[in-house]
């Protein structure tokens, strides 16, 4: 159920009193367009840094910090790991050492298929801004904010 704060407690009410419910903020997911648009920039971006435009993405995908922290028992990282990255080619893993006897903490990155607008415009952005480093050609600041504001008004969603 996706509605106002009025609506969603009126459905509430409305609903088995034994049984829990999880009620959180709801985020519209990115434009297939602009998703389409970030790969033809990191396909340029891969040509003028002869960098496969895979690893440029996952390093963006850094960037962003969209992310969580997970102590993982040390004999389930690798098959965690291994599970984590089947979501898709930015759901990517970093461990580092956890105060937790027999733990390891393993940084679980989002990509960007999981992304709201907000951070798929910071992840176009970004991309914007290493292309502008190496003079490759971007969509002016209008057309970004056009293909972002479709979105937003409801078309193109994913």
């Amino acid at each position: 159920m996706v509605g106002t704060i009025e609506q969603v407690i009126q459905f509430l009410f409305k609903q088995d009193k034994t049984k829990k419910y999880e009620v959180k903020e709801y985020k519209q997911k990115r434009s297939l367009d602009s998703n389409s648009y970030a790969w033809v920039l990191l396909g340029k971006l891969q040509d003028k840094l002869h960098i496969p435009k895979e690893e440029i993405y996952r390093d963006l995908i850094k960037n962003i910090g969209s992310y969580e922290i997970i102590p993982v028992k040390n004999e389930a990282v690798e098959k965690f790991r291994q599970a984590w990255s089947k979501n898709g080619l930015g759901w990517i893993t970093e461990t580092m050492k956890s105060k937790l006897e027999g733990f390891t903490n393993v940084i679980t990155y989002y990509g960007s298929s999981s992304y709201n607008t907000a951070e798929m415009t910071k992840l176009i952005d970004l991309i914007v801004q290493e292309c502008k480093q190496l003079g490759i050609e971007t969509k002016t600041p209008e057309e970004l904010r056009s293909l972002l504001d479709s979105w937003e008004s409801g078309t193109n969603r994913s």
